[in-house]
């Protein structure tokens, strides 16, 4: 018998929500929970994510259930990116740079930064709105807001880490923290000269204004973050992110783990499913379980 239910908010500001959450007797339900976003990665959309939302739902529950009842009760949410799923506009807008006159997309750089810059934006409205949504009676407390993402989901996960304070654990997979570094590379490939039209100078300001690479700033401090990248990773390639990953101070009170699969390319493993949800457990749901997240 399932453990976790689904349910579909219409209407969050416009934004289609997924909420899994535990099915509990009323007599085993935690007043404090922890709200886990999982992003998906380009050209997917939430829906491909509904087993894995479903199953962190299921595992947390087990062990809440057989611990000694002060973890937070999980609760993962699930939405389509800008331009992606049910908020398609320009399926094009999606693409990268190809030789493939049909699959080219010229503003590549524009369009996959607008994205991310617009995720990590949801991710704060969301955060201000989603209790509201939930519990409109106050029956629970979100305690703790987490944030995963896959692939484009991971850059925007890293974006959203930079930018909003009220996270606390953020597990960036396969994604990189350094946007230009990345299309750099990949207009290289491409044959392309990196600089107007392929990337605009008002982009590169926004890039710059935006990116965790260039500030000066420590936002890290205190968190709790995943990084899961593969060794043979082509697409996001893990050199574009180690030497900053390698820079980043947690503080004391933080945890930085970082896990590279070396055979492992542009994917996300059954391997990596596990890290992620003890992870996940241990850092999002057990650690410290009654005080305030921010």
């Amino acid at each position: 018998m399932p453990k976790a239910q689904k349910q579909s908010l219409l209407a969050v500001g416009g934004i289609q929500l997924n909420v899994f959450s535990p099915i509990l007797d009323p007599g085993k339900a935690a007043g404090q929970v922890a709200v886990l976003f999982l992003l998906h990665g380009r050209l997917s959309k939430a829906d491909v994510l509904e087993a894995t939302a479903a199953k962190l739902v299921e595992k947390s529950e087990d062990r809440r259930s057989a611990s000694d009842g002060t973890a937070l009760e999980l609760v993962v949410v699930t939405f389509d990116l800008r331009n992606h799923g049910i908020r398609t506009i320009n399926p094009q807008g999606n693409q990268q740079w190809s030789l493939n006159a049909e699959e080219n997309n010229p503003r590549h750089a524009v369009d996959m930064f607008s994205i991310i810059s617009g995720t990590h934006r949801d991710i704060s409205f969301l955060i201000d709105f989603l209790p509201s949504y939930l519990f409109p009676h106050g029956e629970k407390i979100v305690k703790r807001w987490m944030l995963a993402g896959i692939s484009l989901g991971g850059h925007a996960t890293w974006y959203a880490l930079l930018h909003e304070p009220r996270l606390s654990v953020c597990i960036p997979i396969v994604g990189c923290p350094d946007y230009l570094a990345l299309m750099h590379e990949r207009a290289k490939i491409s044959g392309l000269q990196f600089g107007p039209p392929v990337l605009p100078d008002s982009l590169l300001e926004i890039i710059e204004r935006e990116s965790a690479v260039a500030t000066d700033k420590n936002p890290f401090l205190g968190k709790k973050i995943l990084v899961l990248a593969g060794g043979k990773d082509k697409l996001v390639p893990w050199k574009f992110s180690e030497s900053f990953v390698g820079r980043i101070e947690v503080g004391e009170e933080g945890v930085k783990k970082v896990i590279v699969y070396p055979d492992v390319g542009h994917a996300f493993t059954t391997s990596m499913e596990e890290d992620f949800a003890n992870f996940v457990w241990e850092e999002g749901c057990c650690v410290k379980a009654t005080s305030d997240a921010y």
